[in-house]
């Protein structure tokens, strides 16, 4: 049993490694040729992607025995039960309770805390985050009962997102866009997909392709609406707070290596379990109290839950000491190299990298081409989203080096999102839409983030909180247009031939 275990473990770490292994190499490959030059702090930022990558193999195993199992099974109850208020309040309460344990989430919060100096509250954004998500997949899953089309509420989203930009203060609307990315990764995008898939399977007259999928749009487009709202309320209606030397920091302080003490690692690692603590709560409520059914393997789904904290603590501590400073010295080095292509490749290449070994997307596009019977080749629905990604962070590193504001980048890409949706197959449109969540992943945002920041940080006349966020924006946005346009292109193919 103990081999087994050790096995398994192994296999999950090697996956982890595999998962960072596109980040090493395009980091490498800038740093030793096209910069010239070994990181500051090498040996910290290893032991950072170590520590990262066994947090990784940790939260997710734990994961595996322990959280999915059972929301998957209280998600297929609830389907049987056909109580409609309780499945909307499920629904609610999952997607509440993950959004606030998602990693890339709290990474981002936190930063947007420091960098706000104190004016954006990290626990207050998640909080806004996690109800915006927690509505998203309350109003998803009665779309699919009442088998309305998805692009209908997503067009009418889009809509209501760029009314509010012309409303919110500059300093939220990249944080804002951002937020739709990161609140789809690997906590919340399993659950919400078994739950929409499982949903559409088990309806007469729904069919799992077209109404499956959109779950994880609705969760990505929500956040923008509630976070600008969210800095409306912060920035016109409340003062700053005072100045406090715990949040005044810089980007660049990250990368000079995180210094922890026992007490503050047992404090960081209470703090964690406490985030889990919610996903605990919905399980153990709806599980005993509205299906009444007890929970199997207790001992199992107890060891899986511990996992789950060890290994996001660890996955946690691995970005202050790794991905975060790496990705603040590279936007440097690139910035002080006086040859913009140079960053634009850089994000490019990391785009694309990442994004062909997202777990998340490699198992959305499994299901995709599973559901659509082959209709869907799932490599090449792969490469459409990772050139996606590739293109939206070559163009949001574009848009910071001119220093844009990022809502004209948006609302035009918004608006060739609608046009392609009045052009493409049906059966691709709510797939292209939860593309644009899945490619945002935890080992992505971090670096994505840090190379944003690190580029406002370093270019003169930029903000570092309006200018440096946004770039996980443009990953998400851009890979709607490229499967929506590899849907287009085989329809036509496909009629020529006929």
């Amino acid at each position: 049993m103990f081999k087994e275990s050790i096995k398994i473990f192994l296999g999950d770490l090697s996956n982890s490694i595999r998962d960072l292994l596109p980040i090493i190499v395009v980091i490498s490959f800038f740093q030793i040729v096209i910069i010239s030059e070994m990181p500051k702090h090498l040996s910290s930022i290893l032991l950072g992607l170590c520590i990262i990558a066994f947090g990784l193999a940790v939260f997710i195993r734990g994961l595996e025995i322990g959280i999915f199992p059972v929301g998957e099974n209280l998600a297929n109850d609830f389907a049987k039960k056909g109580s409609l208020i309780w499945l909307l309040v499920f629904a609610f309460f999952i997607g509440f309770s993950t959004t606030i344990a998602e990693p890339a989430l709290i990474a981002i919060a936190d930063k947007a805390t420091i960098i706000s100096q104190g004016r954006i509250d990290a626990f207050s954004l998640r909080l806004t985050v996690a109800i915006a998500v927690g509505m998203a997949i309350s109003i998803g899953v009665l779309r699919i009962l009442l088998g309305h089309p998805v692009q209908y509420y997503i067009i009418a989203g889009y809509i209501i997102v760029v009314v509010i930009t012309f409303f919110a203060p500059a300093q939220i609307i990249g944080l804002a866009y951002d937020s739709g990315g990161v609140t789809t990764s690997t906590v919340t995008v399993p659950l919400v997909a078994a739950l929409g898939i499982g949903l559409a399977s088990s309806i007469k007259g729904r069919n799992p392709a077209i109404d499956g999928f959109g779950l994880i749009a609705f969760a990505s487009l929500t956040p923008m609406i509630f976070v600008q709202l969210y800095g409306i309320i912060v920035y016109d209606f409340f003062d700053p707070p005072p100045t406090s030397t715990l949040v005044i920091k810089t980007v660049t302080s990250v990368a000079k290596g995180a210094e922890f003490d026992i007490i503050t690692l047992m404090l960081d690692f209470l703090n964690v379990a406490k985030d889990i603590l919610p996903i605990l709560l919905v399980i153990v409520f709806f599980q005993y109290l509205i299906i009444k059914k007890p929970i199997l393997h207790i001992p199992k789904v107890a060891t899986g839950v511990f996992m789950v904290v060890v290994g996001l603590y660890a996955f946690i501590v691995g970005l202050e000491l790794g991905l975060f400073p790496i990705g603040g010295e590279l936007a440097a080095s690139l910035t002080r190299m006086q040859n913009v292509w140079y960053i634009y490749l850089f994000g490019f290449a990391i785009g694309f990298s990442t994004t062909m070994a997202e777990p998340a997307l490699i198992a959305i596009a499994f299901k995709a081409n599973e559901i659509s019977q082959g209709n869907i080749n799932q490599m090449v629905l792969r490469i459409s989203v990772a050139i996606g990604v590739a293109v939206g962070i070559a163009l949001g590193a574009y848009r910071i080096v001119q220093g844009d504001p990022i809502y004209y980048y948006i609302i035009t890409g918004y608006i060739f999102v609608i046009i392609l949706t009045y052009f493409a197959p049906k059966y691709i449109i709510p797939i292209a839409y939860d593309s644009g969540g899945v490619t945002t992943s935890t080992v992505t945002v971090p670096l994505v983030a840090a190379l944003g920041l690190g580029l406002a940080h370093n270019i003169p006349g930029r903000s570092v909180l309006i200018d440096g966020f946004g770039l996980i924006a443009f990953a998400s946005l851009f890979p709607m247009i490229t499967v929506m346009g590899y849907g287009i292109l085989v329809t036509e193919i496909s009629k020529r031939r006929n």
